[in-house]
């Protein structure tokens, strides 16, 4: 047990470290081809940090014969989003709280309104189909699957080609070139690719030995999948949060999170249709109703302009609701 538990502890530790090299690298790469600072979060760093999550599904539903297994997928599928929608920005306001006599701008949050709404707008408009598509049943559901990945094309090739209005920020030189002021493609590359190998490995270790605790105090593999794995998949994605808020980077910070709630609603949306029944039970539909609401009250508090780091804290508040209504039924 006891080395159960520092395993789990040594995986954090490598998690947290991986995405420091990680934001490093990815900052540089935006830089070296040329790519919007918008799209650096939302495309590049999102699709990083969103593997994780993507490969639990994966291998649930498409290696696994098991009704059990194909539901952790199922679950993983509807609880990434969730904990983003929900953690991930709790702890982006939590973070720039925290960090206020460090940062520049204090508690103010220096982001394009407009573009995480746009962003926001484009999770919930899948979303809700993802969630439809759990309440129907018909003999073609399956081949639905590719109109959530033409969906995640779609949105790609906008976010490559779209204008950033923030300015350019300033970057700290690349962690394996560190007396370099432009380090080369090979070392940014490099850094890049090893940085996501250890993310990958870090967060496999860290989910296959918290579904091992979970089986030793005897919890269901629903919980497991929709409370417990997705927290632990979805920390490459709060810890690149904090480490941006720190820089004063939020834009990074925010655009991460929106991003990989793209890649979430879309990517394993479709490996499960492709591999699974898609049906959803009440706590299912739960997790995306309490997905839903949070990401409505983002959208009214951003129309409103009323965006704050305690607003950003308010959005956990959905996820307690989630986890109390889900441990009571």
């Amino acid at each position: 047990m006891l080395s159960l538990y520092l395993t789990l502890l040594v995986a954090i530790i490598v998690i947290y470290y991986s995405c420091e090299l990680f934001v490093n690298a990815i900052e540089w790469v935006g830089r070296k081809f040329n790519i919007a600072q918008c799209a650096v979060g939302t495309i590049l760093a999102a699709f990083g940090t969103a593997l994780p999550e993507s490969v639990v599904t994966l291998i649930a539903v498409a290696f696994n014969t098991s009704a059990e297994q194909k539901d952790i997928g199922v679950g993983a599928a509807l609880g990434g989003p969730l904990v983003l929608g929900t953690i991930a920005y709790a702890v982006v306001g939590l973070c720039i709280i925290s960090f206020r006599k460090q940062r520049e701008l204090g508690t103010d949050i220096d982001i394009d309104n407009n573009k995480l709404s746009r962003d926001q707008l484009w999770f919930v408009s899948i979303f809700i189909f993802k969630v439809l598509m759990g309440l129907l049943v018909f003999s073609i559901k399956p081949f639905a699957g590719f109109l959530f990945l033409a969906a995640y094309g779609l949105y790609f090739y906008k976010e490559m080609g779209a204008e950033c209005v923030v300015g350019e920020e300033d970057i700290d030189p690349l962690t394996f070139q560190p007396k370099e002021k432009e380090p080369t493609v090979f070392w940014v590359l490099f850094q890049t690719f090893l940085s996501l190998f250890l993310i990958f490995i870090s967060s496999h270790l860290f989910v296959k030995h918290l579904e091992l605790l979970s089986g030793l105090w005897n919890m269901p593999p629903l919980l497991v999948s929709l409370l417990i794995s997705p927290i632990a998949t979805e920390l490459p994605e709060i810890l690149n949060a904090v480490i941006w808020i720190r820089q004063g980077k939020e834009t990074l910070a925010l655009g991460n999170i929106s991003g990989a709630m793209m890649i979430q609603a879309t990517i394993p949306t479709a490996l499960g249709l492709f591999f699974t029944p898609w049906l959803f039970d009440f706590h299912l539909i739960w997790a995306g109703i309490m997905t839903l609401l949070s990401i409505f009250y983002l959208l009214i508090t951003l129309k409103r302009d009323k965006l704050s780091p305690i607003r950003l804290v308010y959005a956990g508040a959905f996820y307690l609701v989630f986890a109390c209504v889900f441990l009571l039924k």
